[in-house]
This record gives structure tokens, C-alpha cells and sequence, in this order.
């Protein structure tokens, strides 16, 4: 199940020029203020002579807390960071810190266009990025004599589950990351097909994204 939330698993950028004037934009994935923070003096020893860095981001805190703030640093009010806030909150994006630098090419362009520029920048970077749902799953781990594991892995491929580790001794431990919707079938089958002897160990419940169709955890659910 998706929570309707987004993030940027592979971050992209652009460069738009205005007038002689260059948008740079930048992203970085953060979970807290001191990642946001070496994200910026990053961009800014990157770009030191460029004149502005202008940044928004939003981040859930530990506290399960969204933390929204953003920044013209020093572009005329309302023309860089709130709009660049919109357009991440309009894609339902998290964890993200977005910094659009401007190199200055010696024409004004308006609060319009600069408003245009920041945005149409950021919109870019977007393009160029790799963003994915944040979806809800369980991790659990099943252990089995070797003819009902074999039965089990055939069931998961049916059912297009991923079998995150396999260990084999004198019986055979699976773990599965599931997706919350799946997961309550995939473990009644699992107690079924073992005739009651194997039922789910180390349950955790994550969140998680997929990338190239491999489900990989972001963070667990406390």
C-alpha cells in the first residue's frame, strides 16, 4: 500500500540559462537538519562565486513530523524558495532538500521571470531524477524443511513476491519483504503449505520503494 509520499532515489540536475543568466539545481535525500545543513555548504563551496542559492526542503522527523522551510537567500521575496516548495509538496515529495543556484549574467529578469526561472529549473532537475513511491510492507522470515521451502519459493514467484535472503542448514530460513497487502496471504499460505509447522518470525513492519523492481527498505516503522 502507498502512502502517497515520494522520494528521490537517484538525484538529477539541470542547468537553465536565462538571459545569459545560469539556473543550476541540486537535490540531496535528508532525514534531519544536519544533513540539510552539509547539503548547503556543499552547494555553496561548489558554487562560491555564484549569487544566490536559493533552497527549500521538507523532511518527516523522527517524531513522524513533516518539517517544511525554504529560502530566497536574497532573490526578491516569493520568486525562488516558496515556489520550489510548492512544486515538491505538489509531487508529494519528502526527505528532500532541493537548492537551485543562480550564476548572475548581468540582465534583470522581473520577479516573473525569475519566478519562471527558479521553477522551471527545479521542474527540470525533477525530470532528470529518479523518484519512486514509498509504499508500506512487512519483513518476515519463514523456517522450513527443505520440500515445503521449495513449495514456498514456488509460491512466492506466482505470487511476484521478493525473496530478500535464503539460508540453508538442516532446514531452510526464508525472508520476504512483502507488501502490506500481500503480506497476511503470503503467511497464511506459508502456515498452510507446512501444515501449521512454520509460521512468521522477526516480524517488522518498514517502509520501502522499489527500485529496478527490487524492493529495497527505507526506513522501519517504529
Amino acid at each position: 500500500m502507498e502512502t502517497n509520499e515520494h522520494i528521490i532515489i537517484l538525484p538529477g540536475t539541470s542547468d537553465l540559462e536565462v538571459k545569459k543568466s545560469h539556473f543550476i539545481s541540486a537535490f540531496r535525500n535528508v532525514r534531519n537538519e544536519d544533513e540539510i545543513r552539509e547539503f548547503l555548504e556543499e552547494v555553496r563551496r561548489t558554487h562560491r562565486e555564484a549569487r544566490h542559492n536559493c533552497f527549500a526542503y521538507r523532511y518527516i522527523d523522527e517524531s513522524g513530523n513533516l518539517q517544511e522551510r525554504f529560502s530566497d537567500d536574497g532573490e526578491p521575496q516569493g520568486t525562488a524558495g516558496k515556489p520550489m516548495l510548492e512544486i515538491l509538496k505538489g509531487r508529494n515529495i519528502v526527505d528532500v532538500c532541493a537548492v537551485v543556484t543562480r550564476y548572475f549574467g548581468g540582465t534583470l529578469l522581473g520577479t516573473g521571470g525569475l519566478f519562471k526561472a527558479y521553477t522551471d529549473s527545479l521542474k527540470e532537475g525533477l525530470e532528470d531524477s529518479v523518484i519512486e513511491p514509498i509504499k508500506r510492507g512487512v519483513r518476515a522470515e519463514f523456517t522450513l524443511d527443505y520440500p515445503t521451502s521449495n513449495k514456498v519459493k514456488y509460491l512466492a514467484q506466482t505470487m511476484d513476491i521478493f525473496t530478500e535472503n535464503e539460508e540453508y542448514s538442516d532446514v531452510c530460513k526464508l525472508s520476504y519483504l512483502v507488501d502490506e497487502e500481500k503480506y497476511a496471504g503470503l503467511a497464511d499460505k506459508i502456515v498452510n503449505l507446512s501444515n501449521g509447522k512454520s509460521s512468521p518470525q522477526n516480524e517488522t513492519q518498514v517502509l520501502f520503494y522499489n527500485d529496478n523492481n527490487k524492493p529495497v527498505v527505507y526506513k522501519q516503522i517504529l
